[in-house]
């Protein structure tokens, strides 16, 4: 069995052939705690924008739990707000520090609480905090390449907004596997 985990989903469904985790309320939504869920042997464990709603510790806790669920050779894919390239881009003056206050704060709505982002990476202090959990491979992954990049979703994050043939992806998109 193919079992694929779209973890932190919010209201976006990649169809039947995923099981979808999330806090919200949404029709499609298997189940609702990121941290302890009943699924194990997992092949594909995707995250699009959500570990830096989580400090530090709590996201090397979150990433041992997802390893220990994983299948051997099982996949961790994630995106991230991009630190380095955001960085570049607002030094460079290529954009104004508003284009940056989403990316790098965060604000979302859930089930009438408001979180924030607590932390942003690049892809070096990330890279870190997987293999001291034990994941191999570390490497970026292209959106355009994967089967869920059909799904328009923030590791698909360009400057200027949507202008995915000129603009500057500033999501951090990092795979590795389960040794």
């Amino acid at each position: 069995m193919n079992i694929k985990i779209n973890m932190g989903c919010g209201k976006r469904n990649f169809g039947k052939d995923w099981i979808h985790i999330d806090k919200a309320k949404y029709e499609h939504i298997d189940h609702h705690d990121i941290f302890n869920f009943p699924y194990k042997e997992i092949n594909l464990i995707y995250a699009s924008h959500l570990i830096e709603y989580l400090d530090r510790f709590e996201v090397i806790n979150l990433l041992q739990i997802w390893h220990n669920k994983l299948s051997s050779g099982g996949i961790l894919r994630l995106a991230v707000p991009d630190f380095e390239v955001i960085s570049k881009l607002y030094m460079l003056k290529k954009f104004k520090l508003d284009s940056f206050l989403g990316p790098l704060y965060g604000r979302m709505e859930m089930n009438d609480v408001k979180i924030y982002h607590k932390t942003t990476y690049d892809f070096d202090s990330l890279k870190k905090i997987l293999n001291d959990c034990g994941y191999i491979n570390i490497k970026k992954w292209n959106h355009w390449e994967v089967d869920h990049g059909i799904h328009d979703d923030h590791s698909q994050a360009y400057l200027p907004h949507l202008d995915k043939k000129n603009g500057t992806l500033i999501s951090l998109n990092v795979e590795c596997q389960k040794s």
